[in-house]
């Protein structure tokens, strides 16, 4: 009978071990995920702390682009209305929503952008051309830190999916978590005229 007890009690250490090692695996992974996020978030914030300033500078010059400096300013506010947290990374729609409104941000700053081309003026302004490379270098980050999202984002589902791993995941409730996706029609080249 002893025998048995031991057989069964190693067994039970085996699968606890297995079953515990799998977890912190996938904690770990969910914290990799959660310090990606944070860094998207930070990438964006540090954008839309810049938007009032190259408003402001480009006001000055070009009063009567109204419509697009409010564009600039109303999509700023719609991005700044998404709600920002972790759970954002396990929820698809809000994910989506997310990722939506800060596309229509960087539409209205390109556009701003193309109007600047218009005033040579502003275009030589010291504090101008400070928050354009400001901006620009923004934009590269947000690109780097959405690509580390992913990268993390990626190694947490894979490791997720696999089995046993999806048994416990699925028991315990870890989610699988959504991409940075290309904007809709951003596969096709754009039209240029001269």
């Amino acid at each position: 009978m002893k025998k048995w007890i031991w057989v069964v009690l190693g067994v039970v250490v085996v699968i606890a071990a297995l079953f515990g090692g799998t977890y912190n695996k996938l904690v770990a992974g969910e914290e990799n995920v959660k310090q990606a996020w944070a860094q998207v978030e930070n990438v964006y914030q540090r954008r839309a702390d810049l938007v009032p300033n190259l408003v402001a500078t480009v006001q000055g010059y070009a009063a009567h682009e109204q419509q697009t400096l409010q564009n600039v300013i109303e999509a700023r506010a719609k991005a700044l209305q998404t709600t920002l947290s972790p759970e954002v990374v396990n929820n698809p729609e809000m994910f989506a929503k997310f990722q939506q409104s800060q596309g229509v941000l960087s539409s209205a700053l390109g556009r701003l952008l193309a109007v600047v081309e218009q005033y040579p003026n502003l275009k030589a302004n010291e504090n101008f051309l400070a928050l354009q490379t400001q901006l620009e270098g923004t934009e590269n980050r947000i690109t780097v830190e959405r690509m580390r999202f992913n990268e993390a984002a990626q190694g947490f589902n894979t490791l997720r999916r696999v089995f046993p791993n999806i048994v416990l995941a699925n028991l315990m409730g870890f989610k699988e978590k959504a991409y940075f996706q290309a904007e809709e029609g951003s596969d096709k080249a754009p039209a240029v005229k001269f």
